[in-house]
Order: C-alpha cells, then sequence, then structure tokens
C-alpha cells in the first residue's frame, strides 16, 4: 500500500470516473476527494466508501480559495491529481506547482469541442449537430488553458445514426472509464513521461 502513488481525485457531480478508478486502480490509491459541491454524488461516495473529502469553494473561503488549495494538497503529497468532471478552472498556483502531474478527461478528440463552454453533454451536442461520423476521448496533461496541455491518449468512438447527445455520451463514457483507468495505470508505473510538451508513454 506505501510504495503506491498517492492519487488526489477533483470532482463537482456524480463522480463515476473518480468512483471507477478508486474501485480498479492497482498501482495507485485515491487519499482524496477534492469538491466545490458539498453536496455532489462524488462527496456521498467519499463518505461511504472511507475516502477523505474536502470542499473548497468561493462560499467557504471567499478571500483565500487558491490558497487552501495549496494547504490541503500540501497535507497530502498527491503523486498525481486527476480532474473527474470538476467544474471550476484549476488555479495558476496549483498548476505550477504540480507541472505534469494533474491530468484531465475530456469528452472529445481535442482540439475539436475544447475550451470554455464544452463540457458535458454541450459537447455531445456539438458533435450531433456539426454530423460528425466520429467523436472519442482525451486524456491530457493541464496547462493555463481550457482543455489544452500535451495530449497524452485519445481514442475514437463512432457516431452511429440514431444516435443523439445522450446516447453518444453514455457511449463516451464507457470508454472515458477504460481509457482514463489506463492512463492512470500507466502513470502511476512511471510509464508517462514529458520532454518538450510531448508525451512519451512506455507501454
Amino acid at each position: 500500500m506505501e510504495n503506491k502513488k498517492r492519487i488526489v481525485v477533483f470532482a463537482s457531480g456524480s463522480g463515476t470516473n473518480f468512483i471507477n478508478i478508486n474501485e480498479n486502480i492497482i498501482n495507485g490509491r485515491v487519499v482524496l476527494l477534492i469538491s466545490n459541491n458539498p453536496k455532489c454524488g462524488a462527496i456521498d461516495y467519499a463518505k461511504k466508501n472511507d475516502v477523505d473529502y474536502q470542499v473548497i469553494n468561493d462560499f467557504r473561503y471567499p478571500k483565500d480559495k487558491n490558497k487552501e488549495y495549496e494547504t490541503v494538497l500540501n497535507d497530502y503529497q498527491p503523486d498525481v491529481i486527476l480532474l473527474a468532471g470538476f467544474m471550476k478552472k484549476i488555479p495558476n498556483n496549483i498548476i505550477q506547482l504540480y507541472k505534469n502531474k494533474i491530468i484531465n478527461i475530456h469528452p472529445s478528440l481535442l482540439p475539436k469541442y475544447g475550451g470554455q463552454g464544452y463540457y458535458g453533454i454541450k459537447v455531445h451536442e456539438a458533435v450531433i449537430e456539426s454530423k460528425d461520423s466520429v467523436t472519442g476521448v482525451t486524456i491530457h496533461f493541464i496547462d493555463n488553458e481550457y482543455d489544452r496541455g500535451p495530449i497524452i491518449m485519445q481514442t475514437e468512438v463512432p457516431v452511429n445514426d440514431f444516435d443523439d447527445a445522450n446516447t453518444l455520451s453514455k457511449r463516451v463514457l464507457e470508454m472515458e472509464y477504460k481509457l482514463y483507468l489506463k492512463v492512470v495505470e500507466l502513470f502511476c508505473s512511471n510509464k508517462i513521461q514529458i520532454e518538450k510538451d510531448k508525451v512519451i508513454i512506455n507501454e
């Protein structure tokens, strides 16, 4: 247990990717959940499954929220931070402190349908509206811009003729579970490196 990489997860909603990783990760362990939403499903799960959690938002820390992130993370010493449906932008001080250690998942083939305003079902609605034949999942390290940063792995999901945003989102989510877990296992096994903003995977 002590040799496993320490994982902190940020989530705002149901936390299904957080749950999937917590229940299936082999080479790491989730030591903390951070959320801005005290009533979200992710926190409900954490409470029932003995996962430490912290609520950090503007209401609780109106003047020093960014510093609170730093303090809490310092206490838990994560090897990697995973964003799993976290609806707030990670502050620059945290991005700098944990450079190339913060991983995000996005339900499209970035750079398509990325950036502010593209999240959740809105991404799938845009894919359907554009009549794309293929969408997918992207796992990437974050930087100071929404849905940017070095791409670690992508995988395609076909868009069927009968799909709407809801049916498509379910199939993309199934792929998210598989790909995110795979990437996190690789990271926790020291098989992911970055050289000059390019990701190298040694599988």
